[in-house]
């Protein structure tokens, strides 16, 4: 596990304040540590008998882990080397070109520590999947649901880790009417790729359950999702060629070179060519 403090960030940090969260603390899964997260630590530390210095190595990660205990929910969940063989395999891609889109466009790890997909609730996607659905969402409306239901972007109501489930149940039952669930779950992007709820029909799923669903069995299932949909949007062709820029381009978007997605992606090819 990699030595955590204050300031540190990135997938660890993530998965650290997954850990604190099943433990009882409040603080969001942004990948930053900051001080929320240096005074749970800190408790954490004074309840446990350990130095409480806020700094998360060998001694504190192995007691977080040791109470949590989620290798025994997701021992049988991950994706292995053969998986990716698989995958290279079926859609005729090279090998280090899979690995490296892996390793930068997964998100670390597809479950949570208690086993659920990992997931993010976008509210005003949830407002347009309403709409969809023939409910007006300005009827339902009001400011205690204002963090579920909005209909500009924002990520002020982000939480991260297990919370986003809190807010993924809160939207599904605003209405006694399954519409509302099926918008919800439509609403979120789920597993290690992210991929959005609503796309469910086009990757060929009968329903958005269906794709929930598999989303909740392994990580290669997700990386089944990942295959589809980048087979659907036609991303595929820029991934067999190796264009980076364009590959990043079709599946984060116009925004990909602010966050070099595409450098990242060249990159980690080079290191899996040398070191397949």
């Amino acid at each position: 596990m990699q030595y955590l403090k204050l300031k540190s960030s990135g997938p660890f940090v993530s998965y650290l304040q997954e850990l604190l969260g099943k433990l009882g603390y409040q603080i969001p899964a942004t990948g930053y540590f900051g001080n929320l997260t240096d005074s749970a630590v800190r408790d954490f530390q004074q309840k446990n008998g350990l130095v409480v210095d806020g700094e998360v190595g060998v001694k504190t990660w192995t007691l977080l882990i040791d109470q949590t205990r989620p290798a025994e929910v997701l021992a049988d969940k991950f994706l292995g080397e053969q998986d990716l063989r698989d995958f290279a395999l079926k859609h005729n891609l090279e090998l280090a070109a899979v690995k490296a889109v892996n390793e930068v466009e997964s998100s670390g790890k597809g479950f949570l520590v208690d086993g659920k997909p990992k997931i993010l609730f976008e509210g005003h996607i949830f407002w347009k999947q309403l709409q969809e659905r023939g409910i007006n969402p300005s009827l339902i409306s009001n400011p205690t649901n204002a963090d579920v239901l909005y209909s500009k972007w924002t990520k002020s109501h982000y939480i991260g880790g297990l919370r986003e489930y809190d807010r993924l149940e809160k939207a599904a039952n605003l209405l006694p009417d399954p519409k509302v669930r099926e918008a919800a779950l439509a609403s979120a992007s789920w597993g290690s790729y992210q991929i959005m709820g609503f796309h469910f029909k086009k990757l060929g799923y009968t329903s958005i359950q269906e794709f929930v669903d598999q989303m909740y069995v392994h990580e290669r299932n997700q990386l089944e999702a990942f295959g589809k949909y980048i087979t659907a949007f036609g991303c595929i062709n820029h991934l067999r060629s190796k264009n980076w820029p364009k590959f990043a381009h079709c599946y984060n978007g116009p925004a990909y070179a602010q966050n070099k997605y595409d450098i990242k992606l060249e990159n980690a090819y080079r290191k899996y060519l040398n070191h397949p």
